[in-house]
């Protein structure tokens, strides 16, 4: 099904999002369908969940409550399970956008793809592997922060320690080159940061950082080739979305794909150009 036909279904643990990025993740998850359920679940009277309040007014956002039976432990996986499962049976939606970090939700995401709908997560950076290959497509929340310096809370693991305000974390974003930004964190208590240096820039990865890369993409182009050993661009990127649902050129620094594989022009070879139409731009890697 075409992305502007499918409906989704935004179903959010908010024990384990982050209430900052919601406009971000609303927008990023438009981009494979119409967002028509928007639910959080938590419970709403526990002060840690407070700033929760004022994003889910601003978004249409249901709040779903769902009170701590035992301190310490998140009830919310449960209450959102079963409301992805009646979503699913009333076949109101062809897919869902599951957001957290949680590996809880590896079997229900498993589920719904056995059921020939499409799954999306997002969450940290350290979520489980499992629950992101469990997902049809994942991203990480932390390449949608915006390069503008803005405070964005991270929500630490409440199972842990329930009420414990969440910390801030400050971007703040060096433009090296072209498309190239690198964003540095600033500890919250006024810790002393290392200043970037050249050899840091996304567009320079380490070796030890490029070498997976380079062969998610080699294996991505082997499957995706033509007859000719070429491949379209539209081709490789839905290929490297199978074989790895996290991947996004903006964990290397890069907004678009094209601007990634056009920096490891040593590996692979492009032609073709973008323009206002579909896309022309044809990779293949370098014998």
């Amino acid at each position: 099904m075409p992305d502007t036909e499918r409906r989704l279904a935004m179903l959010i643990d908010g024990d384990n999002a982050q209430h900052g990025l919601m406009e971000q993740m609303l927008e990023e998850a438009s981009r494979y369908g119409a967002i028509t359920i928007r639910r959080a679940y938590g419970d709403w009277t526990t002060p840690n969940l407070a700033g929760w309040r004022p994003v889910m007014l601003a978004h249409a956002i249901q709040p779903i409550q769902q009170w701590r039976y035992t301190i310490g432990k998140n009830a919310s996986d449960s209450a959102l399970i079963i409301d992805a499962m009646d979503i699913l049976y009333s076949g109101t939606v062809q897919g869902f956008c599951v957001v957290s970090s949680d590996s809880d939700y590896t079997r229900l995401c498993t589920r719904i793809r056995e059921a020939g709908l499409f799954v999306m997560g997002m969450g940290r950076k350290q979520t489980p592997e499992a629950f992101i290959k469990a997902c049809e497509v994942f991203v990480y929340v932390e390449n949608l922060i915006k390069p503008d310096g803005a405070t964005v809370p991270l929500v630490p693991d409440t199972d842990q320690n329930p009420t414990t305000p969440s910390p801030q974390l400050k971007i703040e974003t060096l433009i090296l080159t072209d498309d190239t930004p690198i964003a540095k964190a600033k500890s919250p208590r006024g810790a002393k940061s290392q200043p970037a240096r050249p050899q840091d820039s996304a567009a320079a990865p380490v070796p030890n950082a490029l070498t997976p890369l380079t062969s998610l993409l080699h294996r991505a182009i082997d499957i995706s080739a033509q007859e000719d050993g070429w491949t379209h661009l539209g081709a490789l990127g839905n290929a490297l979305s199978r074989l790895d649902p996290s991947f996004d050129s903006r964990t290397y620094g890069y907004k678009s794909l094209s601007l990634l594989i056009k920096s490891l022009s040593k590996e692979f070879s492009v032609k073709g150009t973008k323009t206002n139409g579909p896309s022309s731009i044809y990779v293949r890697t370098k014998k």
